[in-house]
């Protein structure tokens, strides 16, 4: 056999089928794509049809040339990038770049790194799918005339340097929208009732909860007044076998939800991770919108539950795909070889292989059997009714090794309830009715955004993980916390034959790493609402990425695509442009009670800020608006605090310290030295005393930090964050662990600093 060229797109994956090619195939990475549209100008050719302007970037001239040498020498070349559309984009890329020898030429494709998935694809070559290649194209090419546009009319319009993006600008959308939801929502408070009973001759007690809600305290405590003298029974027991089957294995956007859920991953974290198990060989593809499972995975798969739990924990299942576009010659994501319950790998590599094995070990299990009991309490005297419902696990099946959607899997319990029957007697010992309230929707989180966006046919598998992180990157949206806020409510009880009532304290409503519209992003969002409706519509955008999958599929021609997209597009850009007024985005909040201005939230030239005084005004102030703060939701009052600050706290030393805030945060100033407030420190209500306690304690902390200093040589040897060093100008040195740096001399540093090699 002559010599056989393999080219994949990552070195991780070359290492791997290395392994199982041998001795007479050399197998190289082309480091993902090796060229991409002009960046210089628009890279497209729109007289000849929206042909792309193709060129391959400075970073990979050399990969190119390495690449080029090695197929000139071959006598065969395999293209074995990924089987979906960039996969197949990059072949074709390669093919054309390197001028390859059709003859010589083959397409090499599988779903995961093993030895037979890789000596079968060798055995069953194909040409390049053009119809894929295509698809990718028209994305491409699609991306790059909105984004090319749209930007120039967003700097115009609102800020330099902004962008926007046809599937980000969507996703945006969600984020700005639910924000805008949670701002208009009204919270409503009623009131829940619960008893507590005890059965004779049972140590459990029994929660239940009114079948009732009322909308008042007086409603409360009249019904509660009404049980003062009440004999409680069961009136009925209704008690039900049930089933419940697994879920099905992992998709991408399930796998990236799960992981957040139980993990705690990022979208990105997700991708990153599965990227490296599938390149080493150990789970399947992990860009996939399938559920199915082949025909070897089902039996391996039954084996190992056979094996692991008994035959009577299996139950073969065929998954199949609901999403719009999914490829079911596809596999879901699963491990490569099911018998291999734990792998050698990083903490994250393990603990995102375990989730894996586990989905895809469970959905061939057979189904739990449950038996549900729902019980309902009522008294002699009253129409309402006591509900509680309870559930005994009769056999476990999947849930031996899986739930769903919970974070502590193994510590799993469910309601227990003592025997009863019908028309048997309850101790009432306590009821309660306590304040509740009315919740507004959850903002989303990474994984919920990614849950909505596949609800919605937008984006594909490949790109939920940059969607996200661009919006973020871009300062549309950040992730972070809401802090909870306390909140006061009332709780009546009675408890033998007395109603009392109490207010208790509550924190509510906190949210942790859920996604948050900065002020560029509602603007923008709102900009591109007003004058491109169907850059921002979800049924539109949806419809495009049905478009593409047509094109995949040869049902329909990709630049027929584009041109009937960048028509009304382009249409709506030129009436843009046509308009010259530039977008303010301001609001009036009100006027400042002392001076009579106006008080305005806008977006300046730097950021979101709040204006003191008219645009005329010569005297007019401005102050930036604090983290979290939004243009379209600051209060009067929170816009004048910002003015209070910088403000004077006292003197210390014959000098004046003031607090203010800053672009890293509040700060104290004194003597033209700046110390950062702790955390928690509040620079409104910062007293003289906290000031001059930072001030000392800043002191303290600079002292310990230097050890010797030598000034003729501006050698320093300091204390920092990983130990001892030595500093000269802006460069830092180690120091020998045989050396003390408490008894360094200068001749000590100057001979370090000499033996330490220079940085290239």
């Amino acid at each position: 056999m002559g010599e056989n060229l393999v080219i994949v797109e990552s070195p991780a994956k070359a290492k791997t089928i290395g392994k199982y090619l041998g001795k007479d195939y050399t197998v190289k990475s082309s480091f993902g794509h090796i060229r991409d549209l002009k960046k210089k100008g628009l890279g497209i050719d729109m007289e000849s049809g929206f042909t792309p302007q193709y060129e391959v970037s400075a970073d990979k001239k050399k990969t190119v040339a390495e690449l080029k040498a090695a197929a000139d020498r071959a006598d065969l070349v395999w293209l074995a990038s990924d089987e979906d559309r960039e996969g197949e984009a990059i072949a074709w890329h390669l093919s054309e770049t390197l001028g390859l020898d059709p003859g010589k030429t083959r397409r090499i494709v599988f779903h995961e790194i093993t030895r037979p998935a890789i000596l079968e694809a060798v055995e069953n070559p194909r040409d390049i799918d053009m119809d894929l290649v295509k698809a990718q194209q028209a994305r491409r090419v699609l991306d790059r005339l909105v984004g090319f546009e749209l930007s120039p009319i967003l700097w115009k319009k609102i800020q330099p340097k902004l962008s926007a993006g046809r599937v980000q600008s969507v996703a945006l959308r969600l984020v700005v929208d639910r924000e805008r939801e949670i701002a208009a929502f009204e919270s409503k408070p009623f009131f829940r009732v619960e008893g507590t009973f005890f059965v004779d001759g049972s140590p459990r007690l029994i929660r239940a909860t009114l079948d009732r809600k009322f909308e008042t305290e007086d409603e409360a405590r009249a019904f509660l007044e009404r049980c003062r003298q009440e004999e409680f029974f069961v009136s009925s027991v209704d008690k039900r076998e049930a089933h419940r089957s697994p879920a099905p294995p992992f998709t991408t956007s399930t796998l990236q939800q799960e992981a957040a859920r139980k993990l705690g991953f990022s979208v990105s974290q997700t991708m990153s991770v599965a990227q490296r198990l599938y390149e080493a060989g150990l789970i399947t593809y992990m860009r996939t919108d399938s559920t199915n499972l082949s025909s070897l995975a089902l039996g391996t798969t039954k084996e190992v539950v056979t094996e692991l739990y008994g035959a009577e924990y299996s139950k073969v299942r065929n998954f199949r795909t609901r999403v719009k576009g999914a490829q079911e010659a596809h596999e879901a994501i699963r491990p490569t070889y099911v018998s291999n319950q734990s792998i050698e790998g990083t903490s994250t590599e393990k603990r995102l292989y375990q989730l894996i094995w586990k989905r895809t070990v469970a959905c061939q299990m057979a189904d739990a059997v449950v038996e549900k009991t729902d019980v309902t309490i009522s008294g002699s005297h009253i129409p309402e009714k006591f509900l509680v419902s309870g559930e005994q696990i009769l056999f476990d099946g999947f849930l031996k090794v899986y739930i769903e959607g919970r974070d502590d899997e193994e510590d799993e319990t469910l309601a227990m309830l003592p025997a009863l029957g019908s028309g048997q007697q309850l101790r009432c010992t306590e009821i309660e009715a306590i304040e509740r309230f009315s919740q507004h929707p959850p903002r989303y989180s990474e994984a919920s955004l990614v849950k909505k966006l596949e609800e919605l046919g937008i984006g594909r598998p490949s790109t939920y993980a940059s969607t996200v992180s661009t919006l973020t990157t871009r300062g549309y949206i950040v992730k972070g916390d809401k802090p909870g806020i306390e909140r006061s409510y009332r709780q009546l009880t009675l408890r033998e034959g007395e109603v009392t009532r109490t207010v208790k304290k509550e924190t509510v409503m906190a949210e942790k790493k859920k996604l948050l519209p900065e002020n560029i992003g509602i603007v923008v969002t709102d900009f591109l609402a007003a004058n491109f409706k169907d850059i921002l519509d979800y049924g539109f955008t949806a419809n495009v990425e049905e478009a593409f999958d047509k094109v995949a599929k040869g049902q329909l021609k990709w630049d027929k695509l584009i041109a009937d997209f960048y028509g009304p597009f382009h249409s709506e850009v030129e009436n843009s442009l046509q308009d010259r007024e530039h977008t303010r985005s301001e609001r009036l909040i009100g006027v400042d009670p002392v001076s009579g201005k106006p008080v305005i939230a806008r977006i300046g030239r730097f950021g979101p800020l709040v204006q003191k005084g008219a645009s005329d005004d010569p005297d007019k102030q401005y102050v930036s608006l604090g983290k979290g703060q939004l243009i379209e939701s600051v209060t009067l009052e929170e816009a004048l605090k910002l003015f209070a600050l910088p403000r004077v706290v006292g003197r210390f030393e014959d000098s004046e310290i003031t607090v203010a805030v800053g672009r890293f945060g509040p700060y104290v100033k004194h003597a033209g030295k700046y110390v950062s407030l702790g955390k928690g420190q509040d620079p409104y209500s910062l007293t003289e005393e906290q000031a001059v306690k930072l001030i000392e304690d800043s002191r303290d902390k600079e002292a310990r930090k230097l050890i010797a200093e030598f000034p003729d040589s501006g050698i320093q040897v300091l204390n920092g964050r990983f130990g001892p060093y030595i500093k000269k100008g802006r460069d830092n040195y180690k120091i020998p662990k045989k050396k003390d740096p408490q008894t360094l001399t200068e001749e000590d540093c100057v001979e370090i600093i000499e033996k330490t090699p220079k940085k290239k």
